[in-house]
């Protein structure tokens, strides 16, 4: 969506001046001439640059939060259906918001619909805080005169997802600080206590066992090798990291968490019940099943998911029902197929959706739940075997000196 600067004739011959938004600049002709303005002068101006953030923006970190967008999306719509006129309700949102980002991306819609343009396609110059499928649903609302019940939809749908992240989040948080402490108490024992030891076993003159060797060797490598280790595992990072970037890369990676234990069931999950809400939402909004698809896809983050929509898709312009290649493939739960085949026999499908995302995002919370209950032992008896062999290692020689004296 670009921003038109104009200079052209009214039905008196007066020349009047003003900002046109449209696609091109034929589009904008298009407009002025639909307003019986006759064109003299149309200039192209640059949108989204600094004062939308731009790449400034992008350098200061700028950004707008999921919950500053539930916040906007739940203020929008009670302002809207309490009868305030869009301009005015932008105009509000501006003031009010704290996201220094979201002020300047709103007063820049705000000013867009007052020249000429629709609420959707004003988003839609916004794209890295305004996606498709926010801007297909207030395009929806829109024509269907449903706006406020629409940006209450996202709200929801919005609070739904930054709920099923922060779960998410803190389940890993204790795995996480767990796996910390025991690299990390690993890697003191390795490098400051064992070399110590290192020079009474060599003192003694013993013979020592392989597991003491072995562990002699691994720490002499962690005190006199490490800059090797950091070169290796920056090197594998930055490797890892152009490979997940290829489209090969992504779509390897997004097949092995799927089949992840414990965290692949997870990422089922979640991306069912996004796919459930994204698509019962876009149905309710009153968007084409073809076309909600498509949204629902890049919603998605798992290229699996987003394939297999890509099928259904097709399967769909070809005249078949949603449910059947659902129901065919291996990486849905055989419900998700049953329960769209109901909703397309009773026509209830953007009811039965919602009601499979709440399904799944409990599903997931019960998930989520247990991951400590799950992880925590498991990561205790690696710290302990850790432990234990470093103990053994060092006390077996020691025992064995002792004895000798």
């Amino acid at each position: 969506m670009g921003q038109f600067n104009y200079s052209a004739h009214d039905k008196s011959g007066a020349i009047v001046k003003g900002t046109v938004f449209a696609p091109d600049r034929a589009a904008a002709t298009a407009n002025l001439t639909a307003k019986s303005l006759t064109p003299v002068l149309i200039k192209e101006v640059a949108v989204g640059g600094k004062g939308s953030g731009g790449i400034l923006g992008k350098f200061l970190g700028q950004h707008v939060s999921l919950q500053d967008k539930v916040v906007f999306s739940r203020q929008f719509a009670t302002m809207i259906n309490a009868g305030v006129p869009i301009v005015q309700s932008l105009t509000i949102l501006t003031e009010q918001t704290t996201s220094k980002k979201l002020k300047r991306v709103t007063a820049d819609v705000s000013k867009q619909v007052e020249g000429g343009a629709t609420l959707a396609n004003a988003l839609a110059a916004h794209p890295d805080v305004f996606n498709e499928i926010y801007v297909n649903m207030v395009k929806a609302g829109e024509v269907g005169g449903i706006l406020d019940q629409v940006l209450d939809r996202l709200a929801t749908q919005q609070e739904k997802d930054a709920e099923i992240v922060s779960k998410v989040r803190s389940a890993m948080i204790y795995p996480g600080v767990i796996t910390v402490a025991t690299v990390s108490a690993f890697i003191f024992l390795m490098t400051v206590i064992v070399p110590k030891l290192s020079s009474i076993f060599e003192n003694a003159g013993a013979e020592l066992p392989i597991y003491t060797k072995i562990m002699l060797s691994i720490s002499s490598f962690l005190v006199h090798g490490w800059w090797i280790l950091l070169v290796g595992l920056v090197a594998f990072v930055i490797g890892f990291t152009r490979w997940r970037a290829t489209e090969s890369g992504r779509r390897t990676v997004d097949k092995l968490l799927l089949k992840m234990p414990i965290f692949g069931q997870i990422l089922v999950k979640v991306n069912v019940a996004r796919f459930a809400r994204t698509f019962g939402s876009l149905m309710a909004s009153g968007i084409s099943v073809l076309d909600a698809i498509n949204a629902t896809k890049s919603a998605l983050g798992n290229t699996v998911y987003q394939d297999e929509l890509s099928v259904v898709a097709q399967s769909v312009k070809n005249g078949r029902p949603m449910s059947e290649h659902i129901r065919a493939s291996k990486h849905f739960p055989a419900i998700v197929g049953q329960m769209l085949s109901v909703g397309e026999e009773t026509g209830q499908m953007d009811s039965i959706l919602l009601k499979l995302a709440e399904f799944y995002e409990k599903e997931v919370d019960t998930v989520v739940a247990g991951i400590s209950s799950i992880i925590e032992p498991i990561l205790i008896m690696v710290l302990g075997g850790m432990v234990g062999f470093i103990v053994i290692s060092v006390f077996g020689p020691i025992s064995n000196i002792g004895s000798s004296v």
